[in-house]
């Protein structure tokens, strides 16, 4: 490995470990936020978190063909964080519906554009046969560092309240901009990122139709359990948080950082894991367990109101969640390889998914407005089940083990 590729590859573990906090966005801390500090009701609560993830489908798709088409991926990177940092600064100020739900959509639509440049940028940079291991390490990189602003949020909000969560995003997504800036723009291969085949046997440079989101039945079937699974998963750690500050609402920012720290520490063992048995174990097995582990959790959260019990389940996110994010751009990348259209792809499904996310906020709110907490946990683990039966019965092994690592 020469001395400009090791350079390379630290300057890709910097970027996923500040730029981890951004990716993520402010979700579950906003929905505390709100709850704690604004005392808006759940539903409310649920209805503007949707608002985002609305904003955030919309930009999806577009994101990934910005992704495929554009050889300035680093400026489109600079930008998503610029608008997530303003974002950041401004929500604390802000305190109806109306002024939070449009701030919120703006970094929604941002946060769209992180994902598929990124996972471009990565393949770009190491080809497809190093790719499942880079991103097994890109995310255990994006866990480590979330468990890190976790951790300063837990440790700091004591003293300066929920809000501080806001300046932590700021602060990360600033230092973001001037890591992205750092990478060489000649180490991105933008052909290769896109998608298309490499070798002197493989001569066609143009991508393939946009018909092919519609024609593969594989990338359809993925694109459906994405959406379960997200479904399932996003309301969840909301709704522990939630919880957690009701027991507790002079400390329920800092559980729920804890929770997140304890989740994103065991994300980083598992995404090493995945991404280094990806290859010789294949997708499906591994990905089977991250369904089966999200349905667990989901049965187990309302046993117990103890917030030692919840912060336990919530360790079971670092599995599952860990699993998805490690798999989600290889099972992509091993679907649409030679089409040229691998980001638009990623943004498409990432659009499903998120419309997964945002009904399970808002239809998880209803529940616990009409029903309880325990109710929506239930719905969410049956939900959860579902995605596992699909993915078991009707997704086929995605991986290429005849195709050499670069």
């Amino acid at each position: 490995m020469t001395s400009d590729t090791t350079a390379n590859a630290r300057r890709l573990d910097a970027l996923n470990f500040f730029l981890a906090d951004v990716r993520d966005g402010l979700g579950p801390y906003l929905a505390i936020y709100l709850l704690t500090i604004q005392h808006w009701d759940q539903a409310s609560i649920g209805f503007v978190m949707s608002v985002g993830g609305i904003a955030g489908i919309l930009a999806q798709t577009p994101a990934g063909a910005i992704a495929d088409g554009t050889t300035a991926k680093r400026a489109v990177l600079v930008s998503a964080a610029a608008t997530v940092t303003l974002g950041s600064l401004a929500l604390p100020c802000m305190s109806n519906f109306a002024s939070v739900a449009l701030m919120n959509a703006a970094a929604g639509a941002a946060g769209a554009i992180f994902a598929p440049t990124l996972a471009a940028i990565t393949l770009g940079m190491v080809g497809p046969g190093a790719f499942p291991r880079r991103v097994g390490r890109n995310e255990a990189f994006n866990h480590a560092g979330n468990a890190t602003a976790a951790a300063l949020a837990a440790a700091t909000a004591l003293w300066f309240g929920p809000v501080v969560v806001f300046w932590i995003m700021a602060i990360v997504a600033a230092v973001s901009v001037i890591i992205v800036l750092s990478i060489p723009a000649a180490a991105i291969d933008h052909r290769v990122a896109r998608g298309l085949e490499t070798g002197a046997e493989h001569t066609r440079d143009r991508p393939s139709g946009l018909s092919v989101l519609l024609s593969s039945r594989p990338l359809l079937i993925f694109a459906a359990c994405a959406t379960l699974f997200h479904f399932a998963n996003a309301a969840m750690l909301p709704l522990a948080g939630q919880k957690l500050a009701l027991i507790n609402k002079q400390v329920g920012t800092s559980l729920m950082a804890v929770c997140i720290v304890a989740a994103q520490a065991v994300m980083v063992p598992v995404a090493m894991f995945v991404g280094a048995r990806a290859n010789t174990w294949g997708r499906k097995p591994i990905f089977l367990a991250g369904f089966a582990i999200l349905a667990v959790r989901g049965f187990l959260y309302p046993l117990s109101d103890n917030p030692y019990w919840l912060v336990g389940v919530q360790l079971l996110d670092g599995f599952g969640a860990g699993i998805f994010g490690a798999l989600f751009p290889v099972i992509v990348s091993d679907i649409t390889y030679g089409s040229g259209r691998f980001n638009l792809s990623q943004g498409a499904i990432a659009a499903a998914q998120g419309i997964g996310a945002s009904l399970s906020a808002a239809v998880a709110g209803i529940i616990v407005v009409r029903a309880g907490y325990d109710a929506a946990f239930l719905a969410l683990a049956t939900i959860a089940v579902a995605g596992f039966a699909l993915y078991l019965c009707a997704m086929p092994e995605t991986a290429d083990r005849s195709r050499p690592p670069q």
